[in-house]
């Protein structure tokens, strides 16, 4: 592949050349930079909901659609960015993503009304879905085996990093500036993710003719699998699951389409995935990680925020600077991550790496309805650390062992499964937290009497009746006063304890899934591995 050529500005302008290494860099890097970007949107997001239904004058049940929109077209996008890929060329479809997820940034920021924001949501997250496995198949065909620990740790931090700082970066845009700056800010840098793509990355050949033989029936099943069922976990809860016939309508629909995508898949001349890739163990142990740590860094994201704003009444800068703790050690344990990667067996970094996310998570489970900053301190530098460890070789696991035909195919369902696991677990988690809570309220209303001298202290404690004036409040008229006091008291702390029995869950998941890893052989070094340039040797 030739250098690079770049001119330069002057009147005997010249040329000077960046060798094919140097030039695989700086492509795989604003690729890097766009899944950045894609992540980030959802989680800026989602910390500013309450300023964008305000601003487009929409109702609560109505404002969740500019989430959900993104979500339902992201996920479909991720697993049909390997059949595009290969019909454009990496090079055309990042590129067309990057610019075009642009557009459709500028286009919300100019929403006038809802709708309108639903349908610009919407193409934003199927062209975000093109950027994220896009990124990770395109690690592998840049960089031979030797020089991929580096490259791992990068897109394993992007991956975390941005859940992790998006709910502090859109509290703060928002308070500075406004909403719009929400979506304005990705146009820069969407732009230049765009060019740079366009002009260094050229490591395969578009492939036209597929378009031409495209599995419709399988493009059909797979949408309507994929769309409906992220429809009735990030509805489900609000609709009380299947005694609504919108969500059971919605989940044959997305059993019907799954089971369509599938018979295609086995007898389509040019299935829109490839699932021979399922049958090679390590890739399947891989996924199933991927969709435990998704559970993990999703429900996390979404566990704290909640417990935050509701119990202790933060706003969402307040929020973003607790969940940005996380970041801290991510930045802290890429450099050892990138270090041991050729140094240690892929699966002791993972189950490191889950171990100390299930240590941060037990950590968590002993909050109290005063908990802020201080007692979120160490497990979220614990899991930050934790994480770094678990998704950097769960991409070397999964894909590592993978063939160079199977590598788009398979990049695209090891990032479904993230997403899968992160709204399986935000659905599951809702799920808990309300049985849990319901559970602890019948036990502490069992205990509940204004006339126990335990109850009087609680309420005496939490500074609802002074002490000296318990006497007068227990009698006649009081009593009811009182007893509403204890009631809200009682629904405070069986709220507090839901979480902390969730967290618990959480651990037990994460510990579970460490003996998953007894089922994956160790990724061996390939001598044959790819070229920088991406010419096979």
């Amino acid at each position: 592949m030739s250098a690079l050529a770049l001119p330069l500005p002057g009147r005997n302008a010249r040329s000077f050349s960046i060798s094919p290494a140097a030039r695989a860099w700086i492509g795989f890097t604003a690729m890097l930079f766009g899944n950045f970007i894609a992540i980030l949107d959802v989680q800026i997001v989602a910390s500013s909901v309450n300023e964008i239904r305000a601003g487009l004058s929409a109702s609560l049940d109505e404002i969740g659609w500019v989430q959900t929109s993104y979500l339902i077209a992201e996920v479909i996008g991720i697993p049909l960015s390997a059949f595009l890929s290969r019909a454009f060329s990496t090079r055309v479809y990042f590129a067309g993503c990057a610019l075009g997820f642009t557009i459709a940034s500028l286009a919300c920021a100019m929403a006038w009304n809802l709708p309108s924001m639903i349908v610009f949501r919407a193409i934003q997250g199927f062209l975000a879905g093109g950027l994220i496995p896009t990124t990770m198949a395109a690690l592998f065909l840049m960089f031979p085996e030797s020089r991929r620990a580096t490259p791992y740790v990068l897109i394993g931090m992007v991956s975390l990093l941005a859940p992790a700082v998006g709910a502090g970066t859109g509290g703060y845009v928002t308070s500075v500036l406004s909403w719009h700056w929400l979506f304005l800010i990705n146009l820069l840098p969407g732009v230049l993710v765009a060019s740079i793509v366009w002009r260094c990355v050229d490591i395969d050949e578009p492939q036209p003719a597929l378009l031409r033989r495209v599995d419709l029936p399988g493009l059909l099943g797979l949408a309507l699998a994929l769309g409906s069922l992220q429809f009735v976990l990030e509805e489900g809860m609000h609709r009380d699951w299947f005694d609504d016939a919108l969500i059971t309508g919605f989940s044959i629909v997305s059993v019907a389409g799954a089971l369509l995508f599938a018979a295609r898949a086995r007898i389509a001349a040019e299935p829109i995935l490839d699932l021979r890739c399922l049958a090679n163990r390590n890739f399947s142990v891989g996924c199933a990680i991927s969709f435990v740590v998704g559970t993990m860094l999703y429900g996390v994201v979404f566990l704290i925020p909640t417990f935050l704003g509701h119990l202790r009444g933060y706003d969402s800068l307040q929020i973003g600077q607790i969940t940005m703790l996380s970041g801290i050690t991510m930045f802290l344990s890429a450099p050892i991550a990138g270090r041991l990667q050729h140094k240690l067996d892929p699966r002791w970094m993972m189950a490191w790496g889950l171990a100390m996310v299930a240590l941060g998570n037990w950590l968590d489970a002993s909050l109290t309805a005063g908990s802020g900053f201080d007692a979120f301190l160490l497990p979220q530098l614990v899991r930050g650390h934790g994480f770094t460890f678990c998704l950097v070789p769960a991409t070397r696991i999964a894909l590592g062992t993978l063939p160079d035909e199977l590598l788009k195919s398979g990049s695209g369902l090891f990032n479904l499964m993230r997403n899968l696991g992160g709204a399986f677990g935000i659905a599951g988690i809702q799920i808990a937290l309300r049985h849990f809570r319901s559970l602890n309220e019948q036990g502490l209303h069992t205990s509940l009497d204004i006339a126990r001298v335990p109850v009087q202290d609680a309420l005496a404690a939490a500074g609802r009746i002074a002490p000296d004036a318990m006497g007068e409040v227990i009698s006649g008229q009081g009593v009811w006063i009182a007893t509403r006091l204890a009631g809200a008291l009682v629904e405070r702390e069986a709220a507090v304890i839901a979480f902390n029995n969730v967290f618990l869950l959480l651990s037990g998941v994460v510990i579970a899934a460490l003996f998953l890893l007894l089922l994956a052989n160790k990724p061996q070094l390939d001598p044959l591995a790819m070229s920088p340039t991406g010419a096979s040797k």
